[in-house]
């Protein structure tokens, strides 16, 4: 875990005073832009780590298929996720050394969480920080492709909120060519493009509800659907439901969120997308709680949790934006230790990187 504490200090200290260094935009003193060297400095501190692993969650198994496949353009138009297997085509050209997939994997899935971050995080350090303590970051190195799937798609965060609902499909369609399951961002557009809190989202609460309460039904029902898919599979999972905490961790930003609604519109007028997005990642987490396969969709969700979080302590009195903003870094820390340290025991192993 050392060098897992080594790149949190990394990068929040950069982003931290890539945010004390920022400017103003014209859009007001509630919008800033962080300074370009230091933030590209907590991104470089998280491509090295996640791109020379060596193994860390199926890391090997990546790299031993892209070691024992030939991929030829025959190999990929007979294979699912055509995205990805073109990716290992063009890489193989450069190199046969499986590092090659997992370091440019690393690139672009951080590279692209970041650049957005950059964009709509209103406190910039604090939207990195809970990347990494909140899991996402981990994640992007144990689910790779859907991972990239979901950095591919986080990219079309201005067109959903602009509304340029071409240039989300065609986003969309790009990233599922990655991981299937981003199709499922496809009818996501149609709901989320209300206002927050409104009747439409009590409506989805109370549907997400109803799922938990009848889930028996509702697995019934939706496997079946899927049962002649690649995600067939699933209806044989069998490993439990999601951790409660991971449940009660989404759940609290968004309690804020509505409690400083006014406020957040008022600093942030395009956040309702925002809020909106967030929710549907808690509703998926907590369906999951009943089969922890439903929390592979809430990572097209996590991000945009990242940017609510960024604006939380702006909520709040002035007086207590500090407490607040302190809050946030020390339970998050508590839960990334729990997450890491107790609970799944990480270790970080690198050819490379040695500490």
């Amino acid at each position: 875990m050392t060098l897992f504490y080594v790149n949190l200090a990394a990068v929040y200290l950069s982003s931290f005073f890539a945010r004390y260094f920022s400017k103003q935009n014209e859009g007001g003193s509630s919008v800033v832009s962080p300074n370009k060297l230091l933030a590209f400095l907590g991104l470089t501190s998280l491509v090295l780590l996640s791109g020379l692993r060596s193994d860390v969650g199926d890391t090997f198994f990546y790299k031993h298929s892209y070691k024992v496949t030939t991929f030829t353009w025959e190999k990929v138009m007979e294979g699912k996720d055509k995205g990805f297997a073109v990716l290992q085509l063009l890489l193989q050209k450069v190199s046969e050394d499986p590092q090659i997939l997992i370091f440019t994997t690393a690139l672009i899935t951080n590279v692209l969480f970041v650049l957005i971050l950059y964009k709509y995080a209103r406190m910039f350090e604090l939207g990195l920080y809970v990347y990494i303590t909140g899991g996402l970051f981990l994640v992007s190195m144990n689910g790779i492709r859907q991972a990239f799937a979901s950095a591919v798609l986080f990219m079309a965060t201005k067109f959903l909120i602009e509304g340029n609902w071409k240039s989300y499909m065609l986003v969309v369609l790009l990233a599922s060519t990655f991981h299937q399951s981003a199709l499922i961002l496809i009818p996501i557009y149609f709901v989320v493009r209300v206002k927050a809190w409104s009747k439409a989202t009590a409506a989805v609460v109370l549907l997400a509800v109803f799922v938990v309460v009848g889930f028996d039904q509702f697995s019934s029902m939706l496997f079946s659907t899927i049962e002649d898919t690649q995600y067939g599979h699933y209806s044989n999972f069998s490993e439990g439901g999601a951790n409660f905490m991971r449940v009660a961790v989404e759940a609290v930003p968004l309690g804020i969120a509505f409690l400083g609604r006014e406020k957040l519109r008022e600093l942030f007028p395009k956040s309702d997308v925002i809020v909106n997005m967030t929710l549907l990642g808690f509703i998926f987490m907590l369906i999951s709680t009943q089969n922890w396969i439903f929390a592979r969709f809430s990572i097209y969700f996590w991000p945009f949790q990242l940017i609510l979080i960024s604006w939380i302590p702006k909520l709040f009195r002035e007086k207590d934006e500090k407490l607040v903003y302190y809050g946030i870094v020390i339970c998050y820390f508590i839960y990334y230790y729990f997450e890491n340290v107790i609970s799944l025991n990480m270790v970080y192993r690198s050819d490379y990187l040695i500490w």
